[in-house]
């Protein structure tokens, strides 16, 4: 019993110690985040795009890259700018940059897994979008587009909304109450994210503590903190039990990073955690939207498109950085054994965002109490909202027992 309460304990100070290594980039990457939602509507960015394949691909990508990475609030943009035009492909383009390719993504994943990771998700997020291009044009469901196309239009038609564009960009930054509406749209990220977050770490911090290597060794084949080299069938396995996991842990990939990085640890390869790490869009709530949006069949195609991509994407990358030697050994990534409350910078970076969030809050919330906003966002569904409010409750009761042991046991 002893050594279950002191367990506990570590994984719950585990857990908080994670956290406290991202809170800086959590918020340094929501306020960018906000910034471009307010700032860069929808319209334009349709209008931008236009029809033309090529170049919608290409803005959809940089659209996506400075949009939101929450997969949720992606999935409704993608919608909307392909009820507004925008190609199929370039649709996809967006919301695969918007979950992968997007700033704040990037910061935390440097923080806990380094610069190789983090080039492997940029480049890993063009791939993506290469593969799923290049699928699409060898195999393009034409007919199910058009219906789906078809099905928005209807939808938007008789709901009587209102395409056009609100106010001028220039106009808007020199408007306090825009930027009051930045405030809100940061409020809004940290509530979008915040059951998925604390859910998140505290499974890391669990996972950390109690569950043995041995488990992770049989769940992906040959892997080990001391393997370095796997076969071509050993890296396809961790390549598709990598989104299997991520199914799992039923979590966005914002959380799912300090378990990424876990993995990493205990010796799961490289094309295996970056599977795990782009499979957000591969989950049965993303589908169920998907098909609400453009019904069952469009909804599996963007499924399979999706998985084969992120398979192939994975193992690409994994050869081309061994090629280039470049690849980070597992034996050096043990984030249980770092030191996580100290005076060093994420003190003073934690310090500064969170005096930034008090005064957005302020700024949003009392001073301009009268400012209705409100960016659309696609539903989990009443029941996996409550499921994850509930665990995070749970999780926040965990966190609080633990640290209490952790002090006192």
């Amino acid at each position: 019993m002893t050594a279950f309460l002191n367990n506990w304990a570590e994984a719950a100070y585990t857990s908080l110690g994670f956290f406290w290594m991202a809170l800086w980039a959590f918020a340094l990457g929501y306020l960018i985040s906000s910034l471009i939602q307010v700032f860069v509507t929808e319209e334009r960015m349709q209008r931008l795009m236009g029809r033309a394949e090529g170049k919608g691909i290409l803005l959809g990508t940089f659209f996506g890259f400075i949009s939101s990475s929450c997969s949720f609030s992606a999935l409704a943009t993608t919608k909307s700018l392909f009820q507004k035009g925008a190609s199929f492909i370039s649709s996809v383009a967006f919301l695969l940059a918007s979950t992968n390719l997007v700033i704040e993504l990037g910061i935390i994943i440097s923080v806990f897994l380094g610069w190789q990771f983090v080039v492997g998700e940029y480049v890993g997020g063009l791939l993506l979008i290469l593969f799923a291009w290049v699928l699409t044009y060898v195999k393009k469901p034409k007919t199910l587009i058009a219906k789906a196309r078809k099905r928005l239009r209807d939808r938007q038609e008789s709901a009587g909304m209102d395409d056009s564009e609100e106010t001028k960009v220039q106009s808007k930054w020199r408007s306090p109450r825009e930027w009051a509406k930045v405030a809100r749209q940061y409020g809004m990220e940290w509530k979008m994210v915040w059951k998925d977050v604390t859910i998140g770490f505290t499974v890391a911090g669990m996972v950390a503590v109690f569950v043995p290597d041995a488990f992770f060794q049989s769940l992906f084949i040959n892997s080990g903190p001391e393997t370095t080299h796997y076969s071509f069938w050993q890296l396809l396995e961790h390549s598709l039990v990598g989104p299997v996991a991520a199914f799992m842990t039923f979590i966005g990939s914002m959380g799912n990073i300090p378990l990424a990085a876990l993995l990493f640890g205990k010796g799961v390869s490289f094309a295996g955690v970056m599977a795990f790490i782009f499979s957000d869009l591969v989950v049965f709530p993303v589908l169920r939207i998907n098909a609400k949006y453009y019904g069952w069949k469009l909804s599996f195609y963007i499924l399979v498109l999706l998985l084969i991509s992120l398979v192939l994407t994975a193992m690409t990358l994994h050869y081309t950085f061994d090629w280039l030697a470049i690849l980070p050994p597992p034996s050096e990534m043990d984030i249980q054994q770092m030191t996580y409350f100290k005076a060093d910078y994420s003190l003073v970076l934690n310090i500064i965002f969170l005096s930034v969030s008090g005064f957005l809050a302020w700024y949003g919330y009392r001073k301009y109490s009268d400012l209705h906003y409100m960016k659309e966002m696609a539903s989990k569904g009443k029941r996996l909202e409550n499921i994850l409010k509930y665990l995070a409750y749970f999780s926040y009761a965990w966190l609080l027992v633990g640290m209490i042991l952790y002090f006192t046991v």
